[in-house]
Order: structure tokens, then C-alpha cells, then sequence
């Protein structure tokens, strides 16, 4: 098999054409269209701005638009947000920092059905973009307003009355022991404080790690999304949180339901993703027609950062950074849906035929019956044909063993496999998505998703499957790029 020079850069999984990625800034679906805004640096001493890109029909072919957003007067960086519509526009809601702190402004994106036109000029930004000033307004109770999310709010107590308004979830205060709070607005463009974010219920977080100052551990990127729960059918709230733990970005969920600023927590702290690298999680917003209001909830559609390395993370160290010239890619967008309080998480509608019009992508699914004692591994094997990744189905947990690559030197010799359990049953499926550097595990119909980077020297030739013991493949799909031999 050949592949091209850049045989770390994923095609499915978004990128930027150059530089950093440095997090999702907010995703907007209208009718078959996706636009995806991003926070990125062109090169790594560059201050951070918004690009945005766009992909029709399914999330998985993006491309490029003049970006949207970058600093002004004594702007230092412009980081991630939330994207909604607004009257006849898209509401860009970014995070504005300054010499003396962080504030949340709004910006709007008329005209953004329309095909995009790309300047020659890369520092060039849309005239379609318009600054409309400070969103959140100083307050005597809290300053250094960041990471807002904004969603639809409710008409009356009974859900399914529909919406009328907007809510605001940002966080304030200093980094170390940040304070969420609840802001609501009539138009999503003034915007008034409600308060601190409170817990009815133990929200799950490990004791030491929650500031006597805060309900929340030190947190970034905060997001709320609406769900149906499946069984009860009762529509829930779902609060995303990235912490840091042990060095590293963890990235979970709670289940709840929101009440003016009280959540009144359903099932505490879960992880979203059990891999290596997947956090900051993001969440679709929908133009008005592109859903039908009667399954609005079913299901979200999010996508996270394959980075876990937190904000200590130094993206000139990244070998692809050296060797390819960027840092970092997005997860594939997933389908999300609630089931007895539990996310169960699969790629979004499209990807198979996506990694068949790909180059080099491949994916492989099976259905298995794994007795105890016995197991189903998985190697993706490098160019000359070496495990550079292994994936074990024990039927009572699922691992992502990387540190057999033997990429820029062994770069992840010293990374621990990635462990999950699992949930018994009669059967587990398992599905595995190889793009570029970018690796992608879903277990028993999306119970457990696990993404990790692994590098693969000269390229992943082949995704290689056997049993031990008395497990047994039902049946199997493999879906490979266009130009693998």
C-alpha cells in the first residue's frame, strides 16, 4: 500500500488545512448543511482566532471558509464558545481575553446558507460576520465571564410546550476554582445573570477535588445538552464537563434536569469517552425546519477535541507538528441518545459510505459472543505489518493497547492501555474506525466509546482480527478507502 507524505493526517475526522486546533468552538446543523466553527492558532506563537468550515449531506467531508473571528484593538486571543440561531443569523458567542481578563461577546453571521467564497488572503475574514458587542454585561457578583454555552429555553415547566428564549451556562471567576453560572436572555442578545449554578444531589465529583468556592472542580469548556430519555421518555438536561485529572483532560456528564440555576442531579459523573484523548466536548444546535419539533430530543449530535493532554499541552512537541505541520483533530461527530440515565454513543449517520469514498480510512464491525475466559483482538497493524495497536473484547471489558507503535521512536512506549468495563449481555458488537492518527472504538451498540491517537509508521496497513478461546464472530463488515491495495 501507498500513501501519501501526510500519512498521520486523518481525511474524516476534521482538521484544519494549517495550524493548531486547539478546541470545537460550536457546531451548527441547517437542514443537510453542517457548519463547524473552531478554535485555532495558524502557527503556534499566533493568537488563537475562529475559522469555519462546512460539509454537506453528512459531517464528514469539511471545507474550508474564510474564518470568522480573530483578535481586535487589545484582543490577546479569542477562544471557543457556542453557536445558535438568531433573528435571520447565526449568534457567534466567543470568549474575548484581554490584558485584564475574559468576557463573553457576541458576534452575528448573516447570510450563512450561502455558498462560502475562500479570499485568497488566509488572514482574510468574512464580511458576513459582524461584531454586536459585549454579550454579558460586568457584574457586581462576578467577573471574567468565559465558555459560554447557550440553548433554547423553556416556555413553561412542561417541556414539551416548546421554547421561548434563551439560556446562558458560562464560567467565572478564576480558572483554578471557577464558578458556573446561569444567565437567561428573550432574544440571545441581552442577557441577564440568574446566578450561581447549584447541586440538588451529589453530582458524582471525587471529594479533594472540588474547591471549598465552587460546586465544580476546575473546569473548562462546560455544555448543555437536551435528551428524551428512552425509558421514561422525560426530557432531561445533560451538563458536559472537562476536568483535569491527574495532568490529564477528563471528560464526563451529568443527568439531571435544570431549574432556574438548580440542577437537580438524576445520576452523577460518568465518563463520555474511556480512550486516551477524547475531551471538550460540543454539541449540535439546529436551525428552526431542520428537526421536527416532535423529535427535537431523540437524539444530540456532539464531537470532542483527540487531545487529552490538557492545558499544559505544547503543540510544537506533537510529532505530527514536525513532521506534517498540524496539531490535533476532532473526534467524528456522534449520535447521542439517553437510555435509563447512560449516553450511548455512535458515529453519526453517513460514515460507512464515507470511508469507502475516503483514500486510506477503513473501519471494521462485528458481532461476537465472548464467553468468559475468552477474547477477541484486534491489531492495526503498521506499514510493515506490525501490531501498532491492539484491541481486546474480554466480553467483561475492553482495552486500547498503543504503546507497541513504533512511530517517532516509540512515541507512546510509555502510554497504559485504555480500559473500560462492559455491560453483560447476550451479544457485543464492536465497531473500530482507523483515520490517519485517529482511532475510534464502539462497543454493545455504543455503551462504551474509547478514541485515542496512534501513530502508525509508514501508514496502518490492515486491521487484523482473531479469537481466543471459545468466542466466536457472528458476522462482520469491513469498509476500506479507495486507494488501499
Amino acid at each position: 500500500m501507498t500513501q501519501s507524505q501526510q500519512q498521520h493526517r486523518p481525511e474524516l475526522h476534521f482538521v484544519p488545512e494549517t495550524g493548531v486546533l486547539d478546541a470545537p468552538a460550536g457546531i451548527v446543523r441547517d437542514g443537510d448543511t453542517w457548519h463547524l466553527f473552531h478554535q485555532y492558532r495558524p502557527e503556534p506563537d499566533q493568537p488563537a482566532r475562529w475559522g469555519h468550515s462546512y460539509s454537506a449531506e453528512t459531517p464528514f467531508a469539511w471545507l474550508d471558509c474564510d474564518d470568522v473571528l480573530a483578535p481586535v484593538g487589545g484582543e490577546l486571543s479569542l477562544r471557543a464558545g457556542s453557536v445558535a440561531e438568531g433573528r435571520d443569523a447565526l449568534n457567534l458567542y466567543f470568549t474575548s481575553v484581554t490584558s485584564v481578563g475574559t468576557n463573553v461577546r457576541l458576534a452575528r453571521y448573516t447570510d450563512f446558507a450561502d455558498e462560502c467564497v475562500v479570499s485568497d488572503d488566509p488572514n482574510a475574514l468574512d464580511p458576513d460576520v459582524v461584531r454586536f458587542g459585549e454579550a454579558v454585561s460586568a457584574h457586581t457578583d462576578f467577573d471574567r465571564f468565559r465558555s459560554p454555552s447557550v440553548v433554547p429555553d423553556w416556555a413553561k415547566e412542561d417541556r414539551d410546550e416548546g421554547h421561548d428564549g434563551w439560556l446562558m451556562l458560562a464560567l467565572t471567576g478564576h480558572s483554578d476554582a471557577p464558578v458556573p453560572v446561569i444567565l437567561d436572555s428573550p432574544d440571545g442578545e441581552t442577557w441577564s445573570v440568574l446566578g450561581k449554578l447549584s447541586f440538588n444531589g451529589d453530582p458524582g465529583f471525587n471529594e479533594d477535588e472540588v474547591p471549598a468556592t465552587s460546586p465544580i472542580p476546575p473546569v473548562v469548556s462546560p455544555r448543555l445538552v437536551r435528551l428524551r430519555d428512552e425509558v421514561d421518555e422525560e426530557i432531561y438536561d445533560v451538563l458536559f464537563v472537562t476536568l483535569e485529572r491527574a495532568g490529564r483532560d477528563v471528560s464526563g456528564y451529568i443527568v439531571g434536569r435544570l431549574d432556574g440555576t438548580e440542577f437537580t442531579v438524576s445520576k452523577g459523573f460518568q465518563l463520555v469517552d474511556f480512550g486516551h484523548d477524547f475531551s471538550r466536548p460540543r454539541n449540535t444546535n439546529t436551525t428552526t425546519g431542520t428537526i421536527p419539533q416532535e423529535h427535537r430530543y431523540d437524539r444530540a449530535v456532539i464531537l470532542g477535541l483527540l487531545n487529552g493532554n490538557g492545558r499544559g499541552d505544547d503543540a510544537t512537541k506533537h510529532p505530527t507538528w514536525e513532521a506534517e505541520g498540524w496539531a490535533n483533530s476532532l473526534s467524528l461527530p456522534r449520535a447521542v441518545t439517553l437510555q435509563g440515565g447512560v449516553l450511548y454513543q455512535t458515529p453519526a449517520q453517513g460514515l460507512p459510505d464515507a470511508v469507502k469514498l475516503s483514500d486510506y480510512a477503513q473501519s471494521w464491525t462485528g458481532v461476537l459472543e465472548v464467553p468468559e475466559g475468552s477474547s477477541v483482538s484486534v491489531r492495526l497493524l503498521d506499514g510493515s505489518g506490525d501490531p501498532a495497536a491492539v484491541i481486546r473484547h474480554t466480553g467483561e471489558e475492553i482495552s486500547l493497547d498503543r504503546s507497541m507503535s513504533k512511530a517517532f521512536d516509540h512515541y507512546f512506549k510509555d502510554s497504559a492501555p485504555a480500559v473500560a468495563p462492559l455491560a453483560e449481555g447476550d451479544s457485543d458488537t464492536l465497531t473500530i474506525i482507523q483515520d490517519g492518527a485517529s482511532v475510534e472504538v464502539f462497543v454493545d451498540g455504543g455503551l462504551v466509546a474509547m478514541s485515542s491517537r496512534v501513530y502508525f509508521e509508514g501508514g496502518c496497513s490492515a486491521i487484523e482480527v482473531s479469537t481466543e478461546g471459545e468466542a466466536v464472530i457472528e458476522q462482520c463488515w469491513s469498509r476500506t478507502g479507495s486507494k488501499r491495495s
